[in-house]
């Protein structure tokens, strides 16, 4: 018997929504590294916290209307992020208030639709799936989708590398050299919006932000250069996404109720075990040092 059957559960490989999942996953966990990445240096780790929670609202106005939760986790993540650079995110002392408004408005939205959600015939497993994920359940057609926004999202951070780090370690030097630090600020918050919509997908709107911030501060431990903390915050995403997935079909077999673990559990366990190692690593340099 191969060392495989004890790693994959029968079935795992011929089973299209692990196909799926996948690679819907691999697109996920290489965005939210690269974004993560300039949200963990730029102290906006609760502007994604706020996009994630605030994604509820859009992926159940999207089950009220018996649209895919993609769409309205997009539509809304990307105005919020328009309105919080209204308000005043691109100046530091105005982020968390900008944050905040926006969060809270979102907020009362969506507790009006999952209401409404709940109470006028819609999928009662809407809410659960919104919230915490459900990758498993994600239709192939969404595929493209989720490839061209994560591809743009990835892009534009790329294309903004030099002064989005500019911008981010000093933005008085940035703006005295000509760069735009506000337009800049509000491109790289809908590279975050999109990244923040996709891990919803994943994981759910609540634990998003694991995805998003969880690799990219391990990555930052690891290595100060940030390109290099990019790759390794992709790397570090996809390979708890990855073996989250392998776990949570596995436990379909598990004892004792054999119905299966959310992915999730899973993915968010793996970061946040990673995340403590990099600790434990960090310490030990520290101290040979």
């Amino acid at each position: 018997m191969s060392a495989a059957f004890f790693v994959f559960a029968p079935g795992f490989w011929d089973n299209e929504a692990v196909h799926i999942a996948l690679v819907i996953g691999a697109a996920v966990a290489i965005v939210t590294g690269v974004v993560g990445v300039f949200t963990v240096m730029r102290g906006q780790s609760f502007a994604g916290e706020a996009l994630g929670d605030i994604g509820t609202t859009g992926g159940s106005a999207a089950a009220l209307v018996g649209a895919g939760p993609l769409a309205g986790f997009v539509a809304v993540d990307v105005l919020a992020a328009a309105a919080m650079e209204l308000v005043g995110v691109q100046r530091v002392r105005g982020r968390d208030l900008a944050t905040g408004v926006v969060l809270g408005a979102a907020i009362g939205l969506a507790a009006l639709f999952l209401y409404l959600d709940t109470t006028q015939g819609a999928d009662g497993g809407s809410t659960v799936t919104i919230l915490f994920g459900s990758i498993f359940a994600i239709s192939s057609a969404t595929i493209p989708a989720v490839v061209v926004l994560a591809v743009l999202a990835v892009a534009m951070i790329v294309l903004l590398y030099r002064p989005l780090l500019l911008a981010t370690v000093s933005p008085e030097m940035a703006a005295a050299r000509g760069i735009p630090v506000r337009v800049v600020g509000a491109l790289y918050l809908l590279a975050l919006a999109l990244a923040t919509a996709l891990a919803a997908i994943t994981i759910g709107t609540i634990l998003s932000t694991a995805l998003l911030i969880g690799p990219a501060a391990t990555a930052l431990r690891l290595t100060r250069r940030p390109w290099r903390a990019m790759f390794a915050a992709a790397g570090l995403g996809l390979a708890a996404t990855w073996i989250g997935i392998v776990l949570a079909y596995d436990s379909y077999h598990w004892p004792p109720y054999e119905h299966g673990w959310p992915v999730s559990f899973f993915v968010v366990a793996l970061v946040f075990g990673i995340y403590l190692l990099s600790g434990a690593l960090e310490w030990l340099r520290e101290r040979r040092a």
